[in-house]
Order: C-alpha cells, then structure tokens, then sequence
C-alpha cells in the first residue's frame, strides 16, 4: 500500500452520577451517548468482523466513561432509561397513525430503542468489555486519558497533581482490560513539554498533539503532519490532518450540514405537550431532549421539513465516497514526493458520529467499507500498528499547543473560568501534604520529597471559599532541605478518608467543568461541581489534620463519587 490513513475517535463524558436523585437531567448525557455513539459503534465493529473486513479503528475510552459505563447503579437506570423511551415511542405511534411520514420515523426509533436494549443485554451491561474483546483480536486500538481528563499543562505547576492525573488513569486502564495502554489522547489535545516525564514513568508510547503542534515544531518535521516524530524523550507524537478534519468539522463545508441530515435540536421533548412527554423527561420537571427528532436540518430558516431516512442514508454513502476519493488523492500525492507510506490522522470526538450527526455511524459504516473493498490505495492502521511498522521517526520538540479555539488554553483558562485555578492550587498543594503525612504502610517512602516550589499569593484571593480553604501550611521539617520527620502509617478510616481527598481533587480538575462555564451550556452545573468537590475536599482535609473523620459522612460520599476504587493517594507524594 502507497500510504495509511488511521481513524481516532475519543470517547469521553465527564464523570455524572447522583444516586441521591431518581432522575437527574445531566445523567442523561451518557445514557444519550449510549443508545446514539457507543452501541451503534460496537455494533460496526461486529459487521465489519461478521463481514471479514481487515479494518482498524482508535478509540479512547476515558476513565470517567469507563468508570460510568462500569457503574451498576447507572447501568440500571440505562435500562430504566430504554424501557421509558420504547414506551413513548409506542405512544408515538399510536398518535401518528394519521401521518405516514412521521407514524414510519415512530416506528424506526421503537426498532433502534428495542435493538440497542438487546445490544445492551447481549453484551450484559458491559460496554467496555465488549470494546475490549475487540482489542484482543487486533482490530481496535484502544487508548486512555487523562484519570479525569484535566488539561494537563494547566497542571504542570504542581507536579504530583500531573504525575497522579496520568498513573491513575494507567491503572484504571490495566483493570478495564488487563494490560497496559501504550497510547494516550492528551485532554483536549492539549501538550507542552511538562508533560512528558510522567507520560514515560506510565509506559506511555504514542500521544496526538494539533496540526500547529508539530508543524510549529524545532527543527520543522520533515514529512509534516503526515508522519510521527519523536520527542527528545522518546516519545511518539502524531498530528491531526487539517483537510480531513475540516470535511467533517467545518460549519460551512462539513457534511452533518447537509439538510439532508436529521436536525438535532428538533425534539419532541419540546414539540410536544408538556404532559404527555413529561414522564419520559430525563429531567423531573423540565423539558429536555427524548431523541426522538422528526425533522431534517432543511435550511437556515425555522421551518424544518420532516426526516427522510433514505435520502440521508443517501446522503452519507454520498459523503463517505467523496471523503475516501480526497484520501485517495491526497495520499497518492504525498507518496510520490515522500520517501515512507505517508500516514493521515483523522481524530474526532466520537459523540459526533451518532450524537451530534445522526448517520455519523453509517458514514463511517460505508468509508470503512469502501476503503477495505474499493480501493488500494490506503490501508486502514492504527498509530501504534504504524509505529511498529515505522519504528524509526525524526526528533523534533513540538510546540505547546491545543484543539481548542486559538490552539492554547484558552479555552480553559479566561475571565468565565479563572477563579477555579487558584483554590486547586491550594488544595492540590493539600493533598500533598495529606499523601506525605498519612502514608500507606504498603508503599515503601520515597527518598526525595520536597514541597512543590511557587503558590506566591494563595491567601491574597478575594477567596469565594475562603472561610473553607485557608492557605495550607507547609509540611513540617526537621531542617533545611531534609525529608518530612517520619509519621505513623495512616489508619483503615484514614486511608478511606485520603483516598476519597484524591477522589474529590481529580473530580474538580476536569476540563469539563471550565470548558462547560466558557461555553455557556450548563454553567451552573458546572459551578456547582467544581464547589461541591472543592468543599468535600476541604472538610476531608480539615478532618484529617484535626484527626476527628466523620466515618458516616465519608461513607456518603464515597456512595456518591465512586470512581477509581483502589486509587493510590502516594502518586501525590
């Protein structure tokens, strides 16, 4: 084959779980993810198999996710879930008996609704287990992220907060699948340098950084984007193809705009009386998306036209033929001048293919396809399979970088989220303190354990939880530049308490809750998650240092924000 052309799609929701609710609006966010992105994916990946394809596929599966997707409680209110949408659905059918159009689109959401409830039970409520068996036969590449997906440079001046963001999520990765993950997608795409130490210390072979990432590297890659470099440290960096990514991303020239495609934002959970939909809500007393959508994205006015599921099954088939022809031609092009099969990346959220574009699947269904019996030009690959098949790469540093918008950190980082960073400062800088005064009579001391340098000001913050979060003192010394004194091992209640600090730390690092504020989409959610773990911490703390946990308490909200049960508070040490 002339050249390779490897599909990454990264699969993360932010960490939503609220036993203390019976329903609660943002949960639905996986369940949606669920029936729309994950089984149709899993689905593909069986007829592909079924079907003899040799295809590759990339796919991120993030702590958080798999940490929900494993949940027995939000496994459970899934099937709740599926059960009360087959029942609207059934409803929507008795009541568009009158409409051919839309009594046949009642119809294909109560057969999707059914088919994905027996997907579900198939693969017994074990979604990660059966993206799993995948990787074991070597047709899916399966990487991590970040433990809860902080972006990773804003962390870079507390070290150990970095080093635990990584380990963890490395260790959650051997539970879900029994090996070791050799690849990472950086949250957000976003790189620099700091992170690479503790990327090596994981094992971490591969990441994915943005076009401008590479290409604003030192020295220039020689082969561009269309080839891995190696850092100095040893590390494999991959980038985004620009012209792959714009067929699908563009506002204006990507395909989901076609008005063809389903409109997404057209739900009966809007449409219709608010008390016929309301016990199908995901929220208790508001309306909300159902995913039953009756209309095509038409145009740009407010008049939408009803769905036609065969001119939009059209309309992809039509679109995976044009995106394979621009492949074809571009990697003919580039092996004639390169001296290596050229490689193009094409990474995606994988929300976008069934979610957000409701034929992403077929779309991907019919490229895959295609590629594997229409041509012979490319072959399908995965980054780690290409490394293998590439081991020798250009050195070159890459440049800072991110996905986001400006290609930084802005993001995450601006006037509608910058109060957050300085109480993580302060409570990472806690958790340190914890993990070397209370450490585990498991883990043998480490010899060098200086204070994190820097946290100039920490008191001087007009401080919204400043009766909470105080500024820590620091850990106490027998002189100079010498090792904390020695301290007993912590207890079975303290080790609970320390764990469930780091719990709640990683939980408000999430780039989710600062992304969600800049966006505007559900800041008041977000705000209240970023206060709830910082305050949970903080009481954490306080009842530590002051030796008085409150064992009832903690059981609380160990019940609550459950993830990562044998998570190692020493990665803070």
């Amino acid at each position: 084959m002339p050249g390779y052309f490897a599909i990454v799609l990264h699969a993360h929701l932010p960490f939503v779980r609220h036993p203390e609710h019976e329903k609660f609006l943002e949960e639905n966010w996986l369940f949606e993810a669920i029936t729309e992105t994950y089984i149709p994916l899993l689905r593909l990946l069986q007829g592909w198999l079924r079907d003899g394809l040799d295809s590759r596929l990339t796919l991120t599966l993030t702590p958080t996710l798999c940490s929900m997707l494993l949940d027995p409680l939000l496994q459970d209110r899934y099937v709740r879930h599926l059960n009360s949408l087959m029942q609207l659905a059934e409803k929507e059918i008795q009541r568009t008996h009158l409409d051919p159009a839309l009594h046949r689109l009642a119809q294909m959401y109560h057969r999707r609704f059914t088919e994905s409830r027996d997907a579900y039970f198939a693969c017994e409520k074990n979604l990660v287990a059966a993206f799993g068996k995948f990787q074991e036969l070597g047709t899916l590449e399966i990487i991590t992220s970040a433990a809860t997906h902080a972006l990773l440079p804003l962390l870079a001046n507390h070290p150990p907060s970095l080093r635990a963001q990584v380990l963890v999520a490395r260790d959650h990765y051997r539970r879900c699948f029994g090996r070791d993950p050799r690849g990472i997608w950086l949250p957000e795409c976003a790189y620099d340098a700091s992170v690479e130490k503790v990327l090596q210390e994981a094992n971490l072979r591969w990441f994915i950084t943005d076009t401008h990432g590479l290409m604003n590297a030192e020295p220039r890659p020689r082969y561009g984007v269309f080839a891995p470099v190696f850092t100095p440290n040893g590390l494999a960096a991959f980038a985004r193809d620009p012209d792959s990514s714009k067929q699908v991303w563009s506002k204006t020239e990507g395909y989901p705009g076609d008005p063809r495609y389903r409109d997404f934002y057209r739900d009966i959970g809007f449409d219709l009386e608010f008390d016929y939909v309301k016990p199908h809500l995901p929220g208790a007393e508001q309306r909300g998306f159902t995913g039953i959508k009756y209309h095509r994205i038409t145009g740009g006015t407010a008049e939408k036209q009803v769905y036609d599921s065969t001119a939009a099954l059209q309309a992809a088939d039509g679109h995976a033929q044009h995106f394979l022809e621009a492949r074809r031609t571009q990697i003919k092009k580039l092996a004639g001048i390169m001296d290596r099969p050229p490689l193009v990346l094409a990474p995606y959220d994988a929300e976008l293919f069934g979610h957000w574009w409701h034929e992403g699947p077929e779309f991907l269904d019919y490229l895959v396809r295609k590629a594997c019996c229409d041509q012979q030009t490319f072959s399908l690959i995965t980054p780690g399979e290409y490394l293998r098949q590439q081991p020798t790469n250009q050195i070159v540093k890459p440049a800072a970088s991110s996905w986001g918008e400006h290609g930084y950190w802005s993001v995450w980082l601006n006037e509608t989220n910058e109060w957050i960073y300085p109480h993580l400062h302060i409570a990472q800088e806690r958790m340190t303190e914890l993990a070397r005064r209370f450490p585990d009579p498991s883990v043998a001391r480490v010899s060098s354990l200086s204070s994190p340098e820097g946290g100039e000001g920490r008191g001087e913050e007009a401080s919204l939880f400043a009766a909470q979060i105080p500024s820590p003192q620091p850990s106490p010394r027998l002189g100079g530049e010498r090792e904390p004194e020695a301290r007993p091992n912590s207890s079975p209640l303290q080790r609970r308490a320390l764990q469930q600090a780091a719990r709640e730390l990683l939980l408000a690092q999430a780039s989710d809750w600062p992304f969600i504020l800049r966006t505007g989409t559900s800041p008041d959610y977000a705000r209240k998650r970023i206060k709830n773990h910082l305050l949970r911490f903080t009481k954490i703390y306080d009842q530590l240092t002051q030796g008085n946990t409150d064992e009832k308490w903690l059981g609380q909200i160990e019940a609550r924000d459950n993830l990562f049960p044998e998570i190692r508070p020493e990665y803070w040490a």
